[in-house]
């Protein structure tokens, strides 16, 4: 067992067994990874670094001591509201990441069903492509989670199977914008009106897709309603950390009206020191994520988020193509923003051996198991790899054939 040594060591020692104990790491400055990962250039991530460490020390709960870091937080919430279209009413916290703001999204529904319903034994509708994160917060909030199976032809949300679901202990709806495993939209428009119907809340889970989207979209891609625009959206999740491209710990969980906030916060009286109130599952935050997002935010400006989402479209079309157009292989239709399936449309040819090819060439393979596929999420840097990969591919396909390689099928876990 490791403790600590009795001496301390010098720091040139320390950083160089850090950077040897990262050797044998898969690439993401290469674009050999297909997920974990967030990256435009080495400028940018200067900035995150050099904005992170301004505010190193500054801890953003205590934001009566750092009026600065209240206010970089304040721009970056409201550019995030401006982004998807939030009413003025509207307000968002900044949170570590998808799943934190996932599970204040779940407890403020299941507060505000408990003091406007009387509910004591919530349940929340969701399909079972939802993010395994509102399961969690279901377990540590008891809440019972219903997932209902998507529909087969394309992905998304059963909306008859969803209504059949609801009861009268039902808080919360859910959809995604787009789900993790295949990369497509649920109808947001029909979830947000069933809630509307029935008066439930209804989240739109946008961690992926909250600061593609809306550049997809003005660049004419057919990427559906699914913001504030929707009549009927509760709540909203979106990271900043991914398609923001901020350095990791930076999402935001938005609400329509800032009075639902009051169901969101903590507060707790009976302490010698005093109130203590909180609106995130943390206490002490890193208000260098803080200052790292701003920061990119107003490098990249509108123009750099839209000249990047150009960059990954094409990189994403490029990539499907090319990988249809080796035999054998067939990329799951719809996929409609930067994740996509690939699977085996012919039984003499594996494709959990074609994945275990490609790891042995160096790329970090997202492993698909309904139905056993490859998974990709890219990132703009894949542009600087998506001819290696496809020419990997194709060797690959070619050895797996000669081999008649088997493998055992996707062990990954993810997230």
């Amino acid at each position: 067992m490791q403790s600590i040594p009795k001496s301390g060591r010098p720091w040139a020692e320390l950083k160089a067994e850090l950077d040897d104990a990262k050797k044998h790491d898969f690439s993401w400055r290469g674009g050999r990874m297909a997920l974990y990962f967030y990256y435009l250039n080495e400028e940018v991530k200067r900035i995150q670094q050099e904005a992170y460490c301004a505010y190193w020390t500054e801890n953003a709960m205590g934001q009566r001591a750092f009026p600065s870091v209240k206010k970089l937080e304040t721009d970056v919430i409201e550019m995030g509201l401006s982004l998807l279209h939030a009413p003025k009413e509207a307000t968002a916290t900044f949170t570590s990441g998808g799943t934190e703001s996932i599970f204040l999204a779940c407890k403020t529904a299941r507060d505000w069903a408990r003091a406007t319903k009387g509910i004591a034994t919530p349940n929340m509708v969701i399909p079972r492509t939802g993010h395994p994160a509102f399961d969690r917060a279901g377990e540590y909030l008891n809440i019972e989670v219903r997932r209902v199976p998507t529909t087969r032809n394309d992905f998304r949300a059963d909306i008859p199977d969803m209504a059949r679901r609801i009861d009268g202990n039902t808080v919360m709806l859910l959809g995604s914008a787009p789900n993790y495993p295949f990369g497509v939209f649920d109808q947001i428009g029909e979830i947000a009106g069933l809630a509307q119907k029935y008066g439930l809340w209804m989240h739109v889970d946008a961690c992926v897709g909250g600061f593609l989207a809306p550049f997809a979209k003005k660049l004419d891609y057919d990427i559906p309603d699914f913001d504030f625009v929707v009549p009927g959206v509760t709540s909203i999740s979106a990271d900043l950390h991914k398609y923001g491209y901020a350095a990791k710990g930076a999402s935001l969980m938005m609400l329509r009206d800032a009075e639902l906030q009051k169901h969101q916060t903590f507060s707790f009286n009976n302490w010698e020191r005093g109130a203590y109130a909180s609106n995130t599952v943390q206490g002490s935050r890193s208000a260098g994520a803080v200052a790292a997002a701003w920061a990119v935010m107003n490098f990249l400006g509108e123009d750099g988020y839209m000249k990047w989402a150009a960059v990954l479209m094409d990189t994403v079309m490029k990539l499907a193509d090319g990988i249809n157009a080796i035999p054998g292989l067939a990329v799951l239709d719809p996929h409609e923003l930067c994740i996509f399936v690939y699977r085996s449309n012919d039984p003499a040819l594996d494709i959990g051996a074609v994945a275990n090819a490609m790891t042995s060439k160096g790329w970090f393979v997202g492993r698909q198991a309904e139905p056993a596929g490859i998974h990709m999420h890219l990132n703009p840097v894949h542009a600087e790899s998506a001819d290696e990969y496809l020419a990997h591919l194709r060797e690959a396909v070619s050895e797996v054939r000669q081999s008649k390689t088997r493998a055992a099928g996707p062990t990954e876990r993810t997230y």
